[in-house]
């Protein structure tokens, strides 16, 4: 038992640590909620978040799942890891935003936002490295699993900062999430070669 559950809270945390990044959500969630001065237009932007991460999630597994059936395990490790590094030394070197026109969106918007967002980041590689050559249900739960991590902490800080702190947070304790996240891919990739 004790194997099993290291995967599902390794999942569950890769999926808080995506969620401290405001470029995945909870600063978009903010600002629907500070634009229309509406608390309700916070907690709205979460489904349509959650979903499109999510689905950037089941994306990558059924790339890789298709990619199973035409390479053999040890070379789609290697597809795997080479796409990890790739992802996050691309990520060190620039950092890529999708930008909106406007904070008004619709929910299938929003949700297109952060499947883009979350399939830019390599929400879907990070978790790749776990399910690949299991054959186990962690296939299907492990979006489940590493989104709700995701929501978890995206959920806390966007209500945080919407009603107690504002975002002059973001002025004086700023850190680069998307530096730490690059390095966490890069680490991905290389434990995945030495699988």
């Amino acid at each position: 038992m004790h194997d099993l559950s290291r995967p599902w809270l390794s999942l569950l945390v890769l999926g808080g640590i995506h969620g401290i990044n405001p470029a995945m959500g909870w600063l978009f969630a903010v600002a629907r909620g500070l634009q229309l001065r509406d608390r309700r237009a916070l907690w709205r932007a979460f489904g349509p978040l959650a979903l499109g991460h999510a689905l950037a999630i089941v994306a990558a597994i059924i790339a890789a799942a298709m990619l199973g059936r035409v390479l053999p395990l040890a070379v789609l490790r290697w597809v795997v890891a080479a796409a990890l590094l790739a992802v996050g030394l691309d990520a060190l070197r620039r950092h890529r935003h999708l930008a909106l026109g406007s904070m008004r969106v619709s929910s299938p918007e929003l949700a297109t936002w952060s499947f883009l967002m979350a399939s830019v980041h390599g929400a879907g590689l990070m978790v790749l490295p776990f399910v690949v050559g299991t054959g186990s249900p962690l296939a299907f739960t492990a979006p489940l699993i590493h989104t709700l991590g995701y929501l978890t902490v995206t959920v806390v800080l966007a209500v945080i900062v919407y009603e107690k702190v504002g975002l002059a947070i973001l002025r004086r304790a700023w850190i680069n999430v998307n530096a730490l996240w690059a390095v966490a891919l890069l680490v991905s990739g290389v434990l995945t070669l030495l699988k």
